[in-house]
């Protein structure tokens, strides 16, 4: 199929299509729940929807004359094969398979080994046409995953088709053209409204017992009137009136006025905010006295800390644009200090100098470590880390503390829930972990669009923001891996995800944007995916008992290059099994055995409790002994003892566990087998031996293993599959908790009693 002259062709259609036409209203509102496809309307044997009339398919039948091609269920818009995949470990010996370009991902598929490497176009950061060599045209895809890839097309013309279709289909023009708004589950794992109500702002803050005495609700910003980055419900001093609250919002830079986001349990609070309207000696006395306030809500000190995130040099020259910061000599009982974290700009390019230095062609040690260090990375993770510790050791002693940095939604994000991160053993945990980033980047309107470049826009406003949180607590997981409930491959799992689109989650700028686009009705929520897969996030070391304040060790050899994050996708640089892998299917496997035991401990005991009430019913039944009547007589009548054993047995109480319904020998016997079968069943249906992870280097199904593919136990045969192979889950018979666990299909089946 010719795709380039199909675009064409269709884009020429859509632009004399005004926006109000019914046609094109039509085209729009169709869905698959509003109508079906007509059955007797086909095209290449597939089903099409009514609204496109007979004209339209006999044109296409006409114009295109090849049938679509498809790719495990995704429609195929070019296909090229014997296509060389390099891996700059292994230039001599490039990798020859099929390249398929889809409508969302761009699939290479390795006939041999029959591997497939997967990248979603929302995952493209950059793509580069290289120079065209001996063996075909080169195509370099570098990702926001941190994946980099080159493909070798044997023709240029057909390098040039990939290359093109990739520019169009990788970055959106229009938000509304985002992966989100067109995905489906491939199966119906959760509804589309699972997710969006796990987390409300008022009850994270009514778990700090905000609104209070001291705190209370402004009701201003419902209609985002005040600040329409900010979310509808802001937390302010009692104190605060109508007019202290509109002059600050008026004195602070995009109207982000001082207010409230972590309150500790000894009445410290911290507070964020943009920097002030100051310049060189401009003062707002509505802001001093919202900073006051904020001051007498702590009883514990008599001043509180101002921080400015920013270099002193960068606030200065801020202040010849008419911005600036907080002048001590206005502002009474603060202690002001400058913590020095780069802007946006900085982090951008020392992200990129990381990237080079993890795709050096020939890496030596020297050359890697001199690498590492120019680029700035992990000083400026330090830098992040030392300013979220001093609010975090601020707070812990009580004294409360403002942040702000220019606008207050890059560095003031990324500190101040590190430092909730830090004194609040609740957010170390998934679904507090979920809650703080809810609160502190989506409701305060950190710019996920921009930052992340979701859409065609200005590269200059694209940086690493929301990454650099996630390494610092990395840094912080590795410092003290008992305190937290999630592993790496959760942070892994956000990180891709807040690029990839897949779900509306993290699309938008602010929670305005978000209401405005109706994302709650019309994309999935990651929270609501990420809620059927708990069990991979899970850290087999943490201890829930440790609700103490965590600080960051900030030696600098405590501070770590982040190889499972940037070199991930490297050949040769990571453990045959993660350590962390191990670890949880070790934990998982005890829970098994510990659940399959107690289930057999309770099997064992009813059969105790029956034996035990047995005799002493029949003992009783018996009664004492003629003396006159031969011992031997009693003991070798078996016909008399067994009459006498039979006859207890029926009168047993209703409730006895292996009471037959009548009692004959054919009936116990019938029930004896029935029994016996059950039993048979649950021993079978746990798996004691678990198959070791050392040796399995491809799934049943032939998808190879490699260092990042998740690895998963069947509970019941005990044996290793790919996610796609173990996508069930039941209750097991054989254990006593009755908790869904992951089987293979043929043991689902077996436990089901389907046929295949």
């Amino acid at each position: 199929m010719d795709f380039t002259k199909f675009m064409n062709k269709f884009n020429d259609i859509e632009r004399t299509l005004s926006p109000t036409s019914s046609l094109r209203l039509t085209f729009d509102n169709i869905s698959p729940e509003s109508e079906e496809p007509d059955a007797n309307k086909r095209l290449w044997g597939m089903p099409v929807p009514p609204f496109v009339s007979d004209k339209v398919v006999s044109w296409i039948e006409e114009e295109f004359n090849e049938p679509p091609i498809f790719y495990n269920g995704n429609a195929v818009l070019h296909k090229v094969e014997n296509v060389r995949m390099i891996d700059r470990y292994n230039t001599k010996n490039p990798t020859v398979g099929t390249l398929y370009l889809t409508a969302t991902h761009l699939i290479f598929v390795e006939p041999d080994s029959n591997k497939e490497t997967w990248i979603l176009h929302m995952h493209i950061g950059n793509i580069e046409k290289l120079p065209l060599s001996t063996t075909g045209s080169p195509l370099l895809i570098r990702c926001k995953t941190f994946l980099s890839v080159t493909f070798v097309i044997p023709k240029d013309s057909e390098c040039h088709d990939v290359y093109t279709s990739l520019m169009k289909l990788y970055q959106p023009v229009s938000i509304n053209k985002l992966y989100c708004f067109n995905y489906q589950p491939a199966k119906d794992d959760f509804p589309k409204s699972s997710g969006w109500d796990f987390f409300k702002l008022e009850n994270e803050f009514k778990r700090m017992r905000v609104p209070n005495e001291i705190w209370t609700l402004c009701t201003l910003n419902l209609n985002y009137e005040l600040c329409d980055t900010y979310p509808r419900q802001i937390y302010v001093p009692q104190e605060a009136n109508t007019a202290m609250l509109i002059g600050s919002s008026r004195f602070r830079s995009k109207g982000r006025l001082p207010v409230l986001t972590y309150l500790h349990s000894n009445k410290a609070s911290i507070c964020r905010c943009s920097q002030p309207l100051s310049g060189f000696s401009a003062r707002c006395l509505e802001d001093e006295q919202m900073l006051e306030a904020i001051r007498k809500t702590n009883p514990n000190t008599d001043y509180m800390y101002v921080v400015d995130t920013r270099p002193r040099i960068n606030a200065m020259a801020n202040r010849a644009a008419g911005k600036g910061y907080e002048n001590e000599a206005f502002y009474e009982n603060i202690k002001f200090h400058f913590l020095g974290i780069e802007n946006i700009h900085v982090q951008r390019t020392s992200l990129q100098k990381l990237i080079e230095a993890c795709e050096q062609k020939t890496p030596t040690m020297s050359g890697f470590l001199n690498s590492l260090e120019s680029s700035g990375w992990l000083k400026n993770i330090r830098s992040i880390l030392y300013t979220s510790s001093f609010i975090a050791t601020a707070v812990d002693k009580g004294v409360s503390v403002v942040v702000h940095c220019s606008d207050g939604w890059d560095r003031t994000a990324q500190v101040c829930s590190l430092a909730a991160l830090m004194l609040d053993p609740y957010h170390r945990t998934i679904k507090g972990f979920q809650a703080l980033i809810e609160k502190d980047w989506l409701a305060f309107g950190y710019k996920f669009s921009e930052r992340c470049g979701h859409v065609q826009t200005d590269l200059r406003e694209v940086s690493p923001i929301f990454t650099q949180f996630l390494d610092c607590t990395w840094q912080l997981m590795t410092q003290r891996s008992d305190a937290f409930e999630f592993n790496e491959r959760f942070l892994l799992i956000l990180h891709d995800h807040v690029h990839s689109c897949q779900f509306g989650t993290f699309v938008g700028n602010c929670e305005k944007d978000r209401l405005d686009l109706k994302l709650s009705e019309r994309t999935f929520s990651l929270w609501g995916f990420m809620s059927n897969h708990l069990n991979e996030y899970i850290n087999p070391l943490y201890k829930p008992d440790v609700d103490e304040t965590i600080k960051a060790n900030l030696a600098p050899q405590c501070i770590k290059f982040w190889r499972g994050m940037f070199s991930r996708f490297e050949s040769g640089v990571h453990p045959r099994e993660p350590l962390s892998d191990i670890l949880l299917v070790s934990k998982d496997h005890c829970n098994s055995l510990e659940d399959h035991v107690q289930h057999l401990t309770k099997r064992i005991a009813s059969f105790k409790n029956y034996i035990s009430k047995s005799a002493k019913k029949i003992q009783d039944a018996t009664g004492p002994k003629s003396s006159k009547e031969p011992a031997s007589a009693e003991i070798n009548d078996n016909k008399y003892n067994y009459d006498k054993k039979m006859s207890e047995l029926s009168s047993a109480d209703d409730d006895h566990p292996l009471k037959p319904a009548e009692m004959s020998f054919a009936n116990l016997s019938l029930n004896e087998r029935i029994d016996s079968a059950s039993i048979k069943e649950e021993l079978n249906s746990v798996a004691v031996d678990w198959k070791s992870m050392r040796s399995v280097t491809a799934c049943s199904c032939s998808t190879p293993f490699d260092q990042f593919s998740k690895k998963t136990h069947c509970w019941t045969c005990g044996d290793i599959f790919c996610e796609r192979c173990i996508d069930k889950s039941i209750a097991l018979p054989g254990q006593d908790s009755g908790k869904p666990v992951p089987v293979c299909r043929a043991c689902f089946r077996l436990l089901q009693k389907t046929s295949p």
